[in-house]
């Protein structure tokens, strides 16, 4: 991962445009979000998991060759996204016959997310995904 900025509630970083970003972006996420909402973080895994893959593997990366993604944190919402370069189609859900090995990854969102939907850039196209659940508070000191 390249560049991580925090402001508080929100985070985001550029990974490179390939699979083996989702394992790396789970442990972003568990760092920055694990003591924050602990009871959401094994559907957000799966959901980032889902959305970086689908940009790695319908979509071409940004102009510099990465994608981004970014989490926000808002009262009991998490909002994460993945922008890439824009693929020719837009995602949707296909159906599926119990047979199919492969195309279940929006399914998986739609289970696991409050809401998912997309937002059309220029050169890119941002998937995201909301979550709700209920944020722990921070621990101060004795």
């Amino acid at each position: 991962m390249s560049i991580a900025i925090n402001s508080g509630t929100t985070w985001q970083t550029r990974v490179p445009h390939h699979a083996r970003s989702a394992a790396a972006v789970r442990r972003w996420l568990a760092s920055a979000l694990g003591s924050t909402c602990p009871d959401l973080m094994e559907d957000l895994h799966a959901v980032s998991t889902e959305l970086i893959c689908n940009a790695v593997r319908h979509a071409p990366p940004l102009p510099e060759g990465d994608i981004w993604v970014h989490c926000e944190l808002n009262d009991d919402t998490i909002e994460f996204s993945v922008t890439d370069g824009g693929a020719e189609t837009p995602p949707c859900m296909r159906k599926l016959d119990t047979t199919s090995p492969n195309g279940r990854g929006l399914l998986i969102v739609t289970a696991l997310a409050h809401q998912w939907g997309v937002r059309d850039g220029i050169d890119s196209r941002t998937v995201w995904a909301r979550m709700t659940g209920t944020p722990t508070p921070a621990v101060s000191g004795p």
